[in-house]
């Protein structure tokens, strides 16, 4: 029988592990980054995003399934109904063996427009078919095994898939590094990637199979047809977000492609890791919450949902807010200093990935409500103008203005469509409340931000050091700044004192867990 904790319990627990294992993840990734920058051409870097890109469109096949099992997961496993449990796993299993099939073959399908796409061949000794090749196998080989992770998850134990995922990706990138410094070699350090996501799906795989024995059952009752019905609704409305998501994150890398170039694509790559590293720090915070908020919207009143998502938010601006400046000012210094001059683009390329970053980053508190209130078919078909909007603008745009252009036209196609309507959904179907009561707030955030943004970028402009010293002071600039405006505007709120007790409640527990670890060894 399994130890069961209170959602503060599981929340720490998640957030604990996220980040501690983030951060080691994260530095070793870094690492590998540079080995591969310095042993192999940039040319590499391109074929890697855009092969990533290509096949992360794919994952359109997935439907939106995980998410909505996900949602229908919180119930049953708060009420402990096992029988469910297994039917809906049953379910999701054969799911996602008929949707790696379909990636397998669509992918196969894509393989003789790849030279359309890259109209100036790479300079790599490696057949490009074949990297696809390597590249689609991992992509298909998780179907068959990474959905049991939605299972953890939706149980508030994130923790596990996290500790399991950071075990191997760590293992996997210093088995890369030791790879690449000895033989600059391509393929052998894909196989190393691949190995290790195998071994993480199966090992992911087995102990869900292990805590929860009982979804083995074959003989478990099938879900009812209302129950499908009101399953597939779900999917539907979560197949178009997802498309309109995969139009716009996951075409800009075509578009830089077709545009400027496959070494253009690894330039902004270089970019695009800050970026992506931070997101992910901070989604990794909200992904440990999603369990916990997924039962407190399944058992507490509007009221409560809404006093939790305001805390939510502000915990989402002040951590997006910091890392936008941060990227917008530092990121700059940091690629000249790890990967050379040569890597440097323009410094418009920062600034405005960092403002894609910010007003993406705000709506992860949206979606964390949207996706455990179940409020999955409001904005279904808006979502969609958002990747049209996306891809004309990145044909005009993109053709005049090159990579720059490309980027604003995806903050363009996010302004006029699910910036101000994901947080309209959750507001008027989800809280019950005036949408404008959110908007006010956001105004408020985002004039706080201009102004730290303002400040930090008078101070930085007086840095004229050699670029190690420039990444320091311009970090400590944008650390300091920033955090006293954030907390002279919002000290005093409700929301500011919830984050701060918790967090200190927090630091407590776990030092009170590290005293008893001590005691315990002592005695």
């Amino acid at each position: 029988m399994m130890k069961q904790r209170s959602r503060t319990e599981y929340s720490l627990i998640n957030i604990v592990v996220n980040l501690g294992g983030y951060g080691i993840n994260t530095l070793i990734g870094f690492i590998c980054r540079i080995v591969f920058v310095r042993t192999l051409a940039a040319d590499y870097l391109g074929v890697s995003g855009l092969f990533t890109n290509i096949l992360s469109m794919l994952s359109l096949a997935e439907l939106g399934i995980g998410s909505a099992i996900g949602y229908a997961l919180y119930k049953p496993l708060a009420e402990n109904d096992e029988e469910k449990i297994a039917s809906l796993m049953q379910f999701y299993g054969k799911a996602y063996k008929l949707i790696g099939g379909f990636v397998a073959v669509i992918g196969l399908f894509m393989l003789p427009f790849l030279n359309i796409i890259i109209n100036n061949p790479p300079d790599i000794k490696e057949n490009l078919y074949f990297i696809y090749l390597l590249y689609l196998f991992n992509v298909v080989f998780s179907y068959f095994f990474s959905y049991k992770s939605t299972l953890l998850s939706a149980a508030q134990r994130n923790y596990i898939v996290a500790g399991y995922n950071y075990v191997i990706t760590i293992g996997q990138s210093i088995f890369q590094i030791v790879y690449l410094a000895l033989t600059h070699e391509y393929i052998g350090y894909l196989i190393i990637q691949i190995a290790g996501g195998a071994l993480y799906n199966v090992w992911i795989s087995c102990k869900a199979n292990k805590d929860y024995s009982y979804i083995k059952n074959k003989n478990a009752a099938p879900l009812s047809k209302q129950e499908t019905k009101s399953l597939l609704w779900n999917v539907k409305a979560l197949t178009v977000n997802k498309l309109s998501g995969v139009l716009v994150n996951n075409t800009d890398n075509i578009a830089i492609t077709y545009f400027n170039g496959l070494k253009s694509v690894g330039f902004a790559s270089n970019y695009i890791l800050f970026s992506t590293t931070l997101d992910a720090l901070i989604t990794r915070t909200f992904n440990a919450l999603t369990g916990s908020v997924g039962n407190l919207n399944a058992t507490k009143d509007e009221e409560g949902r809404y006093a939790f998502f305001k805390v939510l938010n502000l915990a989402n601006f002040w951590l997006y807010g910091w890392a936008a400046i941060g990227m917008a000012f530092v990121s700059g210094d940091l690629v000249r200093l790890f990967y050379g001059e040569s890597y440097v683009l323009p410094l418009k390329i920062p600034r405005i990935l960092a403002v894609n970053f910010y007003t993406i980053g705000m709506l992860h508190a949206s979606y964390t409500y949207k996706s455990t209130l179940g409020l999955f078919k409001y904005g279904q078909y808006i979502l969609i103008f958002t990747g049209i909007i996306n891809l004309f603008l990145d044909v005009i745009l993109g053709s005049e203005f090159g990579i720059f252009g490309i980027y604003v036209a995806t903050l363009i196609a996010r302004l006029c469509t699910n910036l101000w309507y994901e947080p309209y959904a959750v507001y008027r179907y989800g809280l019950k409340k005036n949408p404008l009561l959110y908007l006010m707030r956001y105004s408020v955030f985002t004039v706080v931000l201009i102004v730290a943004g303002g400040i930090c970028y008078l101070f930085c402009n007086l840095c004229s050091f050699s670029v190690g010293v420039n990444v320091l002071i311009k970090c400590i600039i944008c650390t300091f700044v920033p955090n006293i405006l954030f907390a002279l505007c919002f000290g005093k709120t409700v929301e500011f004192r919830y984050l701060k007790d918790s967090i200190g409640s927090i630091v407590i527990r776990l030092f009170r867990r590290s005293h008893k670890s001590d005691d315990k060894k002592h005695a």
